[in-house]
């Protein structure tokens, strides 16, 4: 299959990832941490690792990729950087062991959110800050790689990225990868910038803001704060965060439409946008209403936290104002709804996508109006095209290796001996990279208290949901690695 190609594109990820762990080691010295050490031996070895690899086999890389390379490189990508972004976090000696310290750091480049850490206000800054940087990378990488590698691979329907990219071209933003790349970069670092200079409008320091926005962009969910959020006992943070949730799970060629290109209806005119907010707002009502009637919150207070929590469910991002496991049953059915939709396509929420979801539907009511009319020509549409019979098999495929997927996870749990509630929950927490479940995984606790078998299948769960579940399955195939 050509693995030197592989390997020395690892290489350079590998040093990567050990040249961004200079920020938090930066950041640990500014405040006078003693912990500096542990990422500067976690960029030395990530660093000399990198520089083996690419050394040993860049000779090699003399060949354009095909795309079994390209599914290599990604399914193997966000472990090798789970397993690096470890190091940090186990040297610093505030992590129970290195199943723990990987736990973390994949849930961080996953941007799941789901955490060991039960005093996060305990930790040092360094640590905190390398918890929100591998959200922010892990996020930006997940769109770069949604718009520029899996359309042309046919991984998981993605190809339906195909009729929302706007010019120069109808397959990319930019006439090449790298240029793709840059611009989703720009839009990406802009809108986190605005978000921090709000946060710090609302009375954030640089440090708390900066990570808020990190996890809030890359819909990640670590937080600063024990109790997430509500830590900060904020309405305004609270709006500001929820609204930045919103933009963090939309379609990023859409905020390059609107920033770059002054295409001003570009959210409106796009049918999956509407279906997103629909979604939204329609869990946000159902919420606030249950909470307003029911629970006998104010009207403000019910709008707000049912309008945070539909968004950061959603968008799969895991943040937290309040403890959603005691809300009226009605409102708990809908944020447990969200948790099976996800993000929009190109955005760098989790979960199945509301694409794939209005495929399912579309091709549901086609299929009823062909028991009615037999000889009625019903085909799926979004944006008024036509959808490749192809794409929507693989939308149908991507859904039922979805469910299994959450569904073995669920069984496994269970016989870790874990109630339902907890299993379930994690699973499709960790499968939609959203963080947090119900039980005891809930808004309140965390995932410290599972055994260590539990957090290694978690792990995987994170990086299968990450990539669009077929990615890393299909690495298990003996054909995949044969010439």
């Amino acid at each position: 299959m050509g693995l030197a190609v592989v390997l020395s594109l690892l290489g350079v990820l590998c040093m990567g990832v050990g040249l961004f762990m200079l920020l938090p080691l930066g950041v640990a010295l500014y405040y006078g941490e003693p912990g500096w050490h542990a990422f500067a031996g976690g960029a030395f070895i990530s660093l000399i690792l990198g520089a083996v690899l690419f050394w040993l086999f860049r000779d090699k890389n003399t060949r354009e990729m095909n795309h079994r390379q390209g599914m290599a490189i990604v399914g193997v990508s966000w472990a090798v950087a789970g397993l690096l972004g470890a190091l940090p976090f186990y040297l610093s000696g505030e992590f129970a062991g290195f199943g723990d310290a990987v736990f973390e750091s994949v849930s961080g480049f996953t941007t799941t959110g789901a955490s060991v850490l039960t005093n996060v206000e305990a930790s040092s800054k360094g640590v905190l800050f390398w918890r929100a940087l591998t959200h922010w990378l892990g996020g930006m990488g997940f769109i770069v790689l949604s718009v520029a590698i899996l359309p042309f691979v046919g991984v998981g329907g993605m190809q339906l990225f195909k009729a929302e990219v706007p010019s120069p071209t109808p397959d990319r933003l930019a006439p090449r990868i790298t240029d793709t790349a840059s611009v989703l970069w720009k839009v990406y670092a802009a809108i986190t910038a605005a978000e921090v200079a709000l946060l710090m409008l609302g009375g954030m320091d640089w440090f708390d803001a900066t990570c808020q926005s990190f996890a809030t962009m890359a819909t990640g969910g670590f937080s600063t704060k024990n109790a997430s959020i509500a830590g900060f006992n904020s309405g305004y943070v609270d709006v500001i965060i929820t609204i930045f949730m919103i933009l963090a799970g939309m379609n990023f060629t859409l905020h390059f439409q609107m920033m770059w290109q002054r295409r001003w209806s570009a959210w409106w005119r796009n049918e999956e946008w509407r279906t997103y907010m629909y979604l939204w707002l329609g869990a946000a009502l159902v919420g606030a209403l249950a909470l307003w009637f029911i629970s006998g919150k104010g009207a403000w207070e019910a709008i707000r936290l049912a309008a945070f929590q539909s968004a950061t469910i959603l968008t799969t991002t895991g943040f937290a104002t309040a403890d959603y496991g005691l809300w009226p049953p009605v409102a708990l059915a809908a944020l447990v709804i969200l948790m099976f939709i996800g993000g929009s396509a190109g955005s760098t929420g989790g979960g199945p996508k509301v694409m794939r979801l209005m495929v399912v539907f579309k091709q549901v009511r086609a299929e009823l109006r062909r028991l009615v009319h037999p000889r009625v020509v019903a085909p799926v549409r979004l944006e008024h095209h036509t959808v490749d019979r192809a794409i929507v098999a693989s939308v149908w495929g991507f859904m039922g290796a979805y469910l299994a997927c959450f569904l073995l996870v669920g069984v496994l749990l269970t016989a870790m001996d874990l109630d339902l509630v907890t299993s379930f929950t994690a699973s499709i927490a960790c499968l939609g990279n959203i963080g947090p479940g119900l039980g005891s995984v809930g808004p309140v606790g965390n995932y410290a208290h599972l055994p260590l078998a539990a957090k290694w299948l978690l792990s995987l769960a994170m990086i299968v949901g990450r990539l669009e579940v077929y990615t890393v399955l299909v690495l298990f195939l003996p054909e995949f690695w044969r010439d």
